[in-house]
């Protein structure tokens, strides 16, 4: 079922067509949300800007648009207001029957895309060695989402972790194996370093005090990037000892990737600068070889380049990136790739893409997005650390975010008298607090810093997880008082949209396919949390105004529907945030 908003833009181009001609049959009608309710629910807003083309007012267009327009089993009489703007109230009626065809469908009347695309989602991206911090927090989180989102509406998604697995740090790192665990090449066992940061700055220490060792660091990278079958062990020992890490906040998160590192593209990269080379793309300085690109100057104003190959034949990022941008378009033929990273990055993919295009490597259909993200600030307005200073360890953040649902839920037990299993106080705390982690991320605008603070994002008042859940918890509640089973409601039973708030309720639940579209296309998840905000307000309205269980049983089955379908959105809703619900908090 096409949304709301696009069959009224249907029946306003077509309306278009009768009123001024053919050749305005590709002209965007500009349906949109209103933006204050007195002006309805919806608004059309092509008449001022033909206005200038017809050499005729905007009123009058609009009413030529009027006369040939029929929504009348969609809306009230519209009206024009202003200089032009057409107004557009949806009739009871029709909400009604909407309501009552998506109540059954699982999709909830959102449709798949009628082309889908392969599309690349490239993020969290940790580093092997070090453990993974509340810097890859937003990545992973956001990530996650856009490549749920984008799955459920129809796309083929690929969800790939560009770890970073290769360099000359692993030089260093193998050196420093050999020497603090000379058995680990010759045992079967799993090797188990401890502490990978520590391991990671005991290597960086002797690599900057000990010139014999920083020497035996260099040649270790010679021998690894040669395939010298000890040194690939024990790259190979150090990044599973990390995978093993990351898995556990993966699964803490419930977050699936298919792991690619830069190893994956190491053999490509000689070719990368040979076709630059053949395109006359690449310029030597300073025995580097470079890419010069418009737009780009160091503090003295000079031409900034982009290193693709170092004077001594060394690569770097860019040229990894390079070599994967190519292999996702040739080898996996994706037509949408879709880079998820914090702001930082921006001039370095606009770098690569700018080089990729100038090389010709990039096809038409292909579009190539950076979805930037500001960082994650402590309450100090400041980058989130300990308060030693340190990185906060993502695994750390998570854990407390938990222990605090769990000492919260044990306090409100207690006070109710309740008895609960410790299962049951584990599941409870788990969801919460990670849902509640999540949340508060994804419903920041992700271009912005954000304050990363424990106290709001537990709350159970404001836009936070708790809020939302608590709704649906509601819902449940209702159903066990009343003893109702709602997947056994009377799927013919009509319904009633009456009172104002059952009317704003349903325009609202509605809603959905307009959000999930917006977002596919913009990649902003806080366009969906601020839709299941708005979703749990209006139901609460509603269920304050509106008796469920008391009223008369044609109203009280058709409002148990409206809870229904409330339910069933914001578990839906959530699910794609990554987020799972509870039918008791």
């Amino acid at each position: 079922m096409n949304s709301i908003q696009e069959q009224l833009k249907q029946q306003f181009t077509q309306a278009l067509v009768s009123a001024l001609g053919s050749e305005f049959s590709a002209i965007d009608p500009m349906v949109v949300p209103a933006s204050n309710p007195r002006f309805g629910d919806y608004q059309c807003n092509i008449a001022l800007p033909l206005a200038k083309q017809l050499k005729q007012k905007p009123r009058e267009i609009a009413q030529q648009i009027l006369d040939n327009l029929n929504i009348s089993e969609i809306c009230e009489t519209p009206e024009i207001a202003g200089p032009g703007f057409i107004n557009l109230t949806l009739k009871p009626s029709y909400l009604e029957t909407q309501l009552s065809a998506i109540q059954t469908d699982p999709r909830l009347g959102t449709e798949k895309v009628k082309e889908p695309q392969r599309v690349i989602v490239d993020f969290s991206s940790p580093n092997i060695a070090k453990e993974m911090h509340v810097g890859h927090l937003r990545s992973t989180i956001i990530g996650d989402c856009i490549a749920q989102i984008l799955e459920f509406r129809g796309h083929d998604v690929l969800r790939l972790n560009h770890v970073g697995d290769w360099g000359t740090q692993f030089g260093m790192l193998i050196a420093y194996l050999r020497e603090a665990y000379p058995d680990a090449l010759t045992t079967a066992d799993a090797l188990d370093i401890g502490d990978l940061v520590s391991f990671y700055k005991q290597a960086k220490q002797r690599f900057d005090e000990d010139k014999e060792f920083k020497e035996t660091a260099r040649q270790e990278v010679v021998k690894l990037q040669a395939g010298d079958k000890e040194s690939r062990h024990a790259w190979q020992l150090i990044c599973d000892q990390s995978r093993r890490e990351f898995q556990v906040v993966y699964d803490l998160l419930d977050i699936e990737l298919t792991e690619r590192g830069e190893s994956f593209y190491n053999p490509f990269l000689q070719k990368v600068v040979k076709d630059l080379d053949k395109q006359s793309v690449l310029e030597e300085s300073e025995g580097a070889q470079c890419v010069f690109l418009e737009g780009f100057t160091n503090r003295s104003g000079d031409p900034l380049p982009l290193i693709v190959q170092k004077s001594d034949g060394g690569y770097n990022y860019a040229t990894t990136d390079l070599a994967a941008l190519r292999y996702r378009i040739q080898k996996d033929e994706a037509t949408r790739i879709i880079y998820v990273t914090d702001a930082g990055q921006a001039n370095h993919f606009t770098q690569v893409f700018q080089v990729a295009r100038k090389a010709d490597w990039i096809p038409e259909n292909v579009e190539l997005v950076h979805v930037p993200f500001g960082f994650v600030q402590g309450e100090d307005g400041k980058k989130f650390k300990t308060r030693s200073g340190e990185t906060v360890r993502l695994r750390d953040l998570l854990d407390e975010a938990i222990n605090r649902v769990y000492q919260d839920l044990e306090q409100r037990i207690k006070e109710e008298g309740r008895e609960e299993t410790e299962a049951f106080k584990n599941c409870v705390a788990k969801e919460i607090g990670i849902g509640s982690v999540k949340y508060a991320d994804l419903s920041q605008n992700r271009t912005s810093d954000y304050i990363f603070s424990y106290d709001k994002m537990l709350s159970l008042q404001g836009n936070t997880a708790p809020y939302l859940l608590y709704a649906y918890v509601r819902i449940q509640g209702i159903c066990r008082k009343g003893e109702i089973n709602l997947e056994q409601l009377d799927t013919n039973a009509k319904i009633l949209l009456k009172e104002e708030q059952e009317l704003v309720l349903a325009k609202q639940l509605l809603k959905l396919s307009e959000i999930l579209t917006e977002v596919e296309r913009e990649l902003l998840p806080n366009r969906l949390c601020e839709y299941l905000f708005e979703l749990s307000q209006k139901f609460n309205q509603f269920f304050e105004k509106c008796p469920v269980l008391k009223s008369e049983e044609s109203v009280r089955t058709s409002r148990l529907i409206l809870c229904d379908l409330t339910a069933k959105t914001l578990k839906l809703g959530l699910s794609l945030l990554g987020i799972s619900v509870l039918e008791r908090m």
